[in-house]
């Protein structure tokens, strides 16, 4: 490739406002459940830093909590103390150097707070099976409805109290940027304390942030219009949205377009289209690709850039989400979980080849490739299978590795 015309839609950088995405691919929030006291350590450089090495143009940070309250787990990521700071600066700066920009999502968990890890059960924590030292807390949301059969009553939130987590994420904001983040995501989507104000299926207040639709989304906007006022101007903010609930008698894709309006009008850059979180099972279609149609539509009827989520596996496939016009930037989790060099996978894929591994690996993985090529596969049984040595040094023969675009070339990949 020799111009950025060239490139993939899927490579093509993005730029959203004093900040330029490499590409269009990024790791989703996947939270962990694996720090103490909200601190991360090694677990997280290592797990988030690969992504980076793996070519993805944006990495963001689990869900992490604005109180101690507001944590899904006793395990979850926090920035409600300044000593959260430095675990997380430690990790935005390893995806920095390695052609990632790092973002951050903020949440508070309501109703859905004060919950086992997933590997130790699928409830709520009660005194009896909580870990040593771990005692499940009370949890608030907007009406005091329980998320579930089995869940306690959650303590509806005044509105000084609503005040007080609005604060909170404001606080939040402010240390991630001291933690070095380009990009801030305010949660507001699968369940959690904003997605309960905006659904109508736990929002029951009869005050000003209840009732209508208009009402419902008070509360979130009034966290995102906080949020973006202490977020500097040259750097983007998305925010993360449940498209839909899990039942249809829930929030709808009118509802979320509606809100996405009010977003853009505030200054939000992208909005993260998820989907469910509230309600039991998922009464929509279900496939590959299956979020992307809420992606597109909000893209199309509220303005503004998505990044589109839901069994995104395949190369071609999220190619065709960008350059088809449904989305902005593609997410993947359980992918890259998968396969972490997903991103470099894809760019050898959509590109006839090119190599953007980082220079570490790339040399290295582009002779192994032309002996396999040579070799032809594996056919066994008998584990060893040669041929005559090549006439002359392996490294120079077939097509050399071609730096990336940090070197001069226009990847779309690396900076």
């Amino acid at each position: 490739m020799d111009t950025a015309a060239t490139l993939p839609a899927l490579l093509a950088p993005l730029a959203l406002r004093g900040v330029t995405l490499p590409n269009r691919l990024v790791v989703a929030p996947m939270c962990q459940y694996s720090v103490t006291d909200g601190v991360v350590g090694d677990y997280h450089l290592v797990h988030l830093g690969r992504f980076a090495l793996g070519g993805f143009g944006l990495v963001v940070v689990e869900a992490t909590a604005v109180t101690a309250d507001g944590r899904i787990s006793h395990g979850d990521v926090g920035l409600w103390s300044d000593a959260q700071v430095p675990g997380l600066a430690r990790v935005a700066a390893f995806l920095r150097e390695h052609g990632s920009v790092p973002a951050i999502q903020l949440a508070h968990a309501g109703g859905k707070a004060s919950t086992q890890r997933p590997w130790d059960g699928d409830g709520p924590v009660t005194p009896e099976d909580a870990r040593p030292g771990e005692l499940p807390w009370r949890t608030v949301s907007p009406s005091g409805v329980p998320m579930g059969a089995g869940w306690p009553a959650p303590h509806p939130l005044t509105v000084e109290e609503m005040a007080e987590v609005r604060e909170a994420f404001v606080a939040a904001v402010r240390r991630s940027l001291e933690a070095g983040y380009e990009v801030v995501e305010v949660h507001a989507a699968h369940g959690y304390l904003l997605n309960q104000f905006l659904s109508p299926l736990t929002n029951r207040r009869d005050d000003e942030y209840g009732g209508s639709p208009e009402n419902r989304m008070r509360f979130p906007l009034e966290v995102v219009a906080a949020v973006r006022a202490v977020w500097p101007e040259d750097k983007p903010l998305f925010v993360r949205v449940s498209a839909v609930d899990a039942t249809r008698d829930g929030m709808t894709l009118e509802d979320t377009i509606a809100f996405a309006r009010e977003l853009t009008a505030l200054g939000v850059d992208a909005i993260d289209v998820s989907g469910g979180g509230i309600g039991a099972g998922w009464e929509h279609p279900i496939g590959y690709g299956y979020q992307v149609p809420f992606a597109a539509a909000i893209r199309e009827q509220a303005g503004i850039p998505t990044m589109a989520v839901g069994l995104l596996v395949d190369p071609q496939q999220a190619e065709a989400v960008v350059a088809g016009g449904s989305a902005d930037l593609v997410a993947v989790a359980r992918e890259a979980q998968d396969d972490p060099n997903f991103a470099v996978h894809v760019a050898r894929e959509l590109t006839a080849g090119y190599d953007a591994y980082p220079v570490q690996a790339g040399p290295r993985l582009a002779a192994r490739d032309r002996l396999l090529t040579r070799l032809g596969p594996w056919t066994g049984p008998d584990p060893v299978q040669t041929k005559a040595p090549l006439p002359g040094p392996l490294a120079r023969s077939g097509t050399p590795w071609r730096r990336p675009a940090a070197e001069g070339q226009a990847s779309g990949v690396r900076p």
